[in-house]
């Protein structure tokens, strides 16, 4: 869907160039020795005090298990599923730093102000910090457990000078995937990582991912020197995320019932900068804030875009898919995509960007047949040792826009996973469509394509076969094919959709005038060797659109909650942090619902650690007390 220019993973301000050259002594890393890894309950009460947990969720605990023994991992971890504390944990545990490469400076930031909030000892090393000289001054005393940096930095000989005069305990590789060339989002400065981690060999590497194939997962612990018994796969569901996919068709109306179903935070990928600016436009009534971003914009302009979606509770972000990955927002109730994504993988990361706190959220998709069509002529453009593997990323975005299936059935099943063949949680298993085999139509369709001479556009052709006489159609003796007026009845109604899933299928293909062509695809149809089986949503009933995901998350009309809300609210505003820095929704929920009255009480609610009470549990507790 981006413009070259919109790679999500392209950072500007992080080039090689910047960094201060200090001339450190010869490289002698410390040694750093692991013994056997902690017991359960020692690694419990850590996790209490740090971050107010008292279970570990998933594979967390086997990831510790691995790193805090000393051994290399990989992590696939799926969004969502607390990546973040595999590494933040240890680095509370172990004598020496973790440094953590991760792809983008607002990430790196929006991960360093949650980590401090947990009251953990980090900072990062960027070209946009002004303190470097104070960081580095702080990893050489020993006084950090954390320290992210950008590829770009961590590939410099002077940085790795510097970390051999400290003592680093772990390495930890955010978006692993972007090592692979296999990846979707190949970043070649990450294929420098293990010269520099090799230079350290008692440090054990940690890779994290949530969207890697098994060709990719294979990549990435080639590249960075992991054994394969190393590989840790959660599997790739998101289960509290709800696939909705169906066609274009009026979009700013369909948006417009999107957002009115979806009162928290949002964002809407569009295909193009000028759609993220016609959509933020359209969608903007005054009540709610709409805003668009893409790479175009001030530097200025996108960064206080950013700044306010992130700290805001109900703002919407049309934006191209360069925003996103710098976004460790949690509290993003659904993602809607304005157009067809440039793959699956590309679609599960940039969907995953919902529902990251765990509650309920949403993924739409609203496609039309010339997504795949302009996506068709792009193969033809790329090398010719891509154009199969681009086609076979293009056939399984087919399949999934157009299936009568689980949605999540298919993703799951493209990540090398056996799902159950329903999920409960997407548009299909909620209210099953109608198939039809519509081959014949399609026959038809394609004949009449054929017979007009493959110069006219859907319109016209759909008039011919519809029997609808014109003096264009007189004038060039079309009224008398064989093929005029054979459809008739309930069949025209299919003609609009059949020519949708042709031109998916590769069946039709549109000239550069507007018109449509046979494409390669079309002579097994005609010769009947391939059948259209076509997928009919349920009809929408009139002004009412698909429940969202949003509306039933926090209780409405609670003044306890309202007012615990506009006490993080002041308070992240007081501290320059987003709100779900200081607490999440879900901690909230739990404090209106039980009432703490003590700071023993709060302290039991999840989520609220050591440091957190300390901070904020007295002010939170005389809300309570006002409204009990």
């Amino acid at each position: 869907m981006a413009e070259p220019s919109d790679a999500p993973y392209f950072d500007p301000f992080d080039q090689h160039n910047d960094f201060e050259r200090v001339d450190y002594p010869d490289f002698t890393p410390e040694p750093v020795v692991f013994g056997p890894a902690p017991d359960e309950a020692t690694l419990l009460e850590r996790l209490h005090s740090v971050f107010g947990f008292r279970a570990f969720r998933g594979v967390q605990q086997q990831v510790l298990d691995r790193v805090l023994s000393g051994q290399s991992t990989l992590a696939v971890m799926p969004t969502g599923a607390g990546k973040s504390l595999t590494y933040q944990l240890p680095a509370t545990m172990v004598d020496g730093t973790c440094v953590v490469i991760s792809p983008l400076i607002a990430l790196m930031h929006d991960q360093l102000r949650s980590a401090e909030a947990n009251g953990i000892r980090a900072a990062t090393l960027t070209s946009a910090d002004e303190n470097r000289a104070e960081t580095v001054a702080r990893l050489r005393a020993g006084e950090l457990d954390l320290l992210y940096v950008a590829p770009e930095r961590a590939s410099q000989s002077h940085f790795r000078e510097l970390l051999g005069q400290c003592r680093i305990a772990l390495f930890a590789i955010d978006e692993a995937h972007c090592v692979s060339e296999w990846g979707h989002d190949f970043r070649p400065d990450y294929r420098l990582l293990r010269p520099l981690m090799e230079l350290f060999p008692g440090v054990p590497r940690l890779a994290l991912t949530a969207t890697a194939d098994a060709h990719t997962r294979s990549d990435i612990l080639a590249q960075l020197g992991i054994p394969e018994e190393g590989m840790i796969v959660a599997g790739f569901d998101r289960p509290n995320i709800r696939y909705v996919i169906g066609a274009r068709e009026g979009l700013t109306q369909q948006l417009r019932r999107l957002l009115a179903a979806n009162p928290g935070p949002g964002i809407i990928y569009a295909p193009t900068r000028a759609a993220t600016e016609r959509l933020a436009e359209a969608l903007s009534d005054g009540k709610r804030e709409v805003r668009a971003y893409h790479a175009g914009l001030p530097p200025e302009v996108r960064a206080a875009n950013q700044s306010a979606f992130v700290a805001s509770e109900d703002m919407v972000m049309c934006a191209t898919v360069a925003f996103g990955m710098g976004i460790d927002k949690p509290d993003v109730r659904f993602v809607a995509h304005a157009g067809l994504p440039k793959s699956i993988e590309a679609y599960y990361q940039e969907t995953g960007r919902a529902g990251r706190d765990g509650d309920p959220a949403s993924a739409h998709l609203f496609w039309g047949a010339d997504d795949f069509a302009r996506a068709r002529m792009r193969v033809q453009e790329v090398d010719e040792a891509r154009q199969q593997g681009e086609r076979a990323r293009l056939s399984a975005l087919g399949a999934l826009v157009e299936t009568a299936g689980c949605r999540r059935a298919i993703l799951l099943r493209h990540f090398g996973e056996s799902p159950p063949e329903t999920c409960g949680n997407c548009d299909n298993c909620l209210e099953p469509p109608k198939s039809v085999d519509a081959t014949v139509t399609a026959q038809k369709y394609l004949s009449a394509v054929a017979r007009t001479r493959q110069m006219y556009g859907a319109g016209y052709v759909e008039s011919i076969l519809t029997g609808q006489s014109s003096e264009r159609a007189n004038s060039q003796g079309h009224d008398t094919l064989s093929v005029f007026g054979i459809v008739e009845g309930e069949e025209a109604a299919l003609l609009k959709p059949v020519q949708r899933a042709l031109l998916v299928r590769g069946a039709l293909l549109p000239t550069e005038h507007g018109g449509l062509m046979l494409g390669p695809e079309a002579r097994t149809y005609l010769k009947g060797e391939l059948s259209l089986d076509l997928v009919l949503p349920p009809k929408r009933e009139r002004g009412r659109g698909r429940k969202g995901s949003g509306q039933a998350l926090n209780p409405v009309g609670d003044p306890l909650f309202d007012a615990l809300r506009v006490l993080r609210r002041d308070l992240a505003k007081e501290g320059g942090v987003p709100p779900y820095v200081i607490f999440h929704d879900a901690v909230l929920r739990d404090m209106a619902g039980f009432k703490p009255q003590t700071r023993a009480a709060l302290a039991d609610l999840p989520g609220i650690g050591a440091k957190k009470l300390d901070a904020y549990g007295d002010q939170f507790l005389t809300v309570i007390r006002q409204h009990s």
